[in-house]
């Protein structure tokens, strides 16, 4: 997939690119600016590095959503370095502190690929209520069209008739094909008629919606392992994908999502939406930290093209800049 990181160092924006990092700076704003105005404040003002200034970032850094385990990673890293006598300024400082955030994420930065299998790609996105599930497909449609891809979309949320008509209304103005049944209807039994359908069409990729569920319903929970199930016995290779939608400002709470979906449904991505809307963002280092699951795409942002491939070392140098 396009605009992967480019293999430039830490807190380098990739080349060429200047648009687009712009738009994810202005999306990551809420979040930049906390700790722009904490942390690098702080250790540009700073006479000493040293424990003292450790502890402060330790807490700048929690109070970002970072988490604890993140954290600890990040400030064990700082520590090494200021053993070694690599830390001697506020600007060292700062350049070690994005590497090791960088380092953090980047073995997550694994970008969707469509693979050529003779079948549709079929992709199962689950998520919990408002976290911009539905959205998130209409903007994943799109962006695959664009790729060349043929999309069809399935209405698996059958609990909100609302959800079927915001699915079919991005079905519209993207002119992709929405398979639907009526309010009510198995979710399994309408993602396999799409399967089926997408199959005999010669359809790319098929995406699957799904009822948005509080993580913590056991028995919602169990319902996808059985669309997950009903997919495998037509081709044991799908769901090819299953994608969490998370909410970003939702903070630490997200964690306890990715965690109770993980368990139920293996997940072989997350997407972290409503970047733009919070400066609890620091929650993707949580996520990178405990899972170590890619990271397919981020939403900074309402238009289709705000939905983007996840780069590390961009998003780390987006959280820094003014």
């Amino acid at each position: 997939m396009d605009e992967t990181a480019a293999a430039s160092g830490p807190g380098t924006p990739a080349p060429g690119r200047g648009g687009l990092f712009s738009r994810l700076r202005r999306g990551l704003g809420k979040t930049g600016s906390r700790l722009r105005e904490g942390l690098a404040s702080l250790a540009g003002g700073a006479s000493r590095i040293d424990e003292e200034l450790l502890e402060e970032v330790e807490t700048r850094l929690l109070s970002a959503d970072v988490g604890l385990e993140a954290t600890d990673a990040v400030i064990e890293g700082l520590r090494k370095k200021l053993d070694r006598r690599g830390l001697a300024d506020g600007e060292a400082f700062i350049a070690a502190l994005k590497e090791e955030l960088t380092n953090l994420l980047l073995p997550c930065e694994q970008a969707l690929s469509i693979g050529a299998s003779g079948r549709p790609f079929v992709i199962l996105m689950v998520g919990v209520n408002g976290a911009g599930k539905t959205t998130t497909i209409g903007k994943l449609a799109r962006r695959l069209q664009g790729q060349g891809h043929s999309v069809m979309l399935a209405a698996g949320d059958t609990f909100r008739a609302a959800a079927v008509e915001q699915l079919q209304a991005w079905g519209e103005r993207n002119r992709v094909p929405v398979v639907a049944q009526a309010a009510g209807a198995d979710s399994a039994a309408v993602i396999f008629d799409a399967w089926q359908s997408a199959r005999a069409k010669g359809v790319d990729v098929l995406i699957a919606d799904t009822a948005g569920r509080l993580h913590t319903s056991d028995n919602l929970m169990r319902e996808l392992g059985k669309i997950a199930r009903v997919l495998g016995k037509q081709d044991a290779g799908i769901p090819d994908e299953i994608l969490l939608v998370l909410d970003a400002t939702t903070g630490q709470n997200a964690v306890n999502q990715a965690e109770r979906f993980h368990e139920n449904t293996p997940l072989t991505g997350i997407v972290l939406t409503k970047l733009d809307g919070t400066a609890r963002g620091g929650v993707v280092f949580a996520i990178a930290r405990k899972f170590g699951i890619p990271l397919r795409f981020i939403g900074i942002g309402e238009q289709a093209e705000d939905l983007r491939p996840f780069a590390a070392r961009d998003f780390v140098e987006a959280l820094f800049s003014e």
